[in-house]
């Protein structure tokens, strides 16, 4: 054991080519990082540090002893990581400040490569984590939360711009602008995540292509995810709940092409999914329950195709704005479809139209939602069904399942 003592009185110990160094709230951080080698470990001591603005340059795993916290008395921001392979972990990152002109993290990762931020405690940080132009990065375990009042004066949970090979893991993200946000991010995964009570969006992520998103879970946010201008996505086994308001769904597809949506679960969301100039997406497997409107699907959408999912007691299975029909339903259970299964093969006998007279008036007349659930309403659809004249009649399951799928 070699021990160097410095101002600070700081214990140095190496094994191998590696040095674990441990320091407390008394020493500048900045100077320990500064006189540190690339590879050495850094424990910091339980307490309160008030520093800010520390910089890591050198490839250093820096871990935190009983949580120790890095406090950025609401006016500055906390750890900036310049170098590739930089390990944080088991540090409570707080209060940093606010600026119009810089995005203050508590940690941020800036062109960096194979760099971990794991089992963190983010508390009311306005970004709390941040990556910038980095590649093969994880950010695991972390807990973060905030309490954000509006959108102009809040920042992302975890927020990404121009990456790609990212790994966003087990993460619970709370009171943000938006939970998880990623921009021009690329081949990356964002997996078994609780994301909550966030004002705009669970997850939101516009040009990035071929991600997978599974596992996640997105609760009672302004609106659960936005998938904007992007191809390539597969989402499954995620869950939307309770993402509800006058302006709130599970899922917003915006000009999307070629991708999935598989084995997820919609349930107490104002609109399930809302699709908007979307073409080739595989939707199948899911379960819509409870929902407002379990689909919204724009007439601009085309080639995709709705399949062997549950719709099970949503106001509106299907809504469009428009009579050309250029998707197709198949082979899903819709619990109001009342036809027949003559032979026992477990699809219906007769084709059922999922979009109702009501849901297509509402659609042109948003005001009739005020006489929604009247005697009116049953007259209309009852006669809509002896008369077919307002429902497109190309909208259609041909193979309706009369029994639900087993998800």
């Amino acid at each position: 054991m070699l021990i160097r003592t410095i101002a600070c009185c700081l214990l140095f110990t190496t094994a191998a080519s590696a040095t674990v160094i441990r320091t407390g709230p008394s020493a500048p951080l900045q100077d320990v990082l500064d006189r540190a080698q690339p590879g050495d470990t850094i424990i910091l001591a339980p307490g309160l540090y008030r520093q800010h603005d520390i910089v890591i340059r050198k490839s250093l795993t820096l871990i935190g002893d009983n949580y120790p916290v890095l406090d950025g008395e609401n006016k500055y921001q906390l750890l900036t990581v310049t170098a590739n392979g930089t390990v944080i972990a088991g540090i409570t990152l707080q209060h940093t400040g606010r600026s119009s002109l810089t995005d203050m993290a508590g940690i941020r990762l800036q062109q960096v490569s194979q760099a971990q931020v794991r089992n963190c405690r983010f508390i009311n940080t306005t970004y709390a984590v941040y990556l910038q132009n980095s590649t093969h990065c994880t950010v695991s375990g972390n807990q973060i939360s905030a309490a954000a009042g509006d959108e102009l004066q809040s920042g992302n949970g975890i927020h990404a711009w121009k990456c790609s090979h990212l790994q966003i893991r087990d993460n619970t993200i709370s009171g943000h602008r938006d939970g998880i946000y990623f921009e021009f991010v690329t081949a990356s995964g964002v997996h078994h995540n609780l994301s909550s009570n966030n004002i705009r969006y669970g997850l939101h992520f516009m040009f990035s292509h071929n991600d997978v998103y599974s596992h996640n879970t997105f609760r009672a946010n302004g609106a659960g995810v936005a998938v904007m201008y992007t191809r390539g996505v597969v989402m499954y086994k995620n869950n939307f709940y309770h993402n509800w308001g006058d302006a709130a769904y599970g899922m917003l597809l915006k000009d999307i092409t070629d991708s999935r949506i598989i084995l997820n679960r919609f349930h107490k969301n104002t609109i399930g999914i809302f699709m908007d100039g979307t073409s080739r997406i595989d939707i199948a497997g899911n379960e819509f329950q409870a929902n407002g409107w379990a689909m919204r699907v724009q007439a601009n959408c085309d080639n995709n195709k709705i399949r062997m999912n549950n719709f099970l007691g949503n106001s509106f299975d299907v809504a469009t704005n428009g009579t050309l029909m250029l998707n197709s339903y198949t082979f899903n259970y819709w619990d109001k479809y009342d036809g027949y299964d003559l032979d026992r093969d477990g699809n219906g006998d007769v084709p059922y139209h999922p979009v109702s007279v009501y849901a297509v008036l509402s659609e042109r007349i948003p005001a009739t939602m005020l006489l929604y659930r009247s005697f009116l309403t049953n007259i209309m659809d009852q006669a809509e069904k002896m008369v077919p004249a307002i429902i497109p009649d190309q909208l259609r399951d041909n193979m309706p399942r009369t029994r639900k799928w087993n998800l």
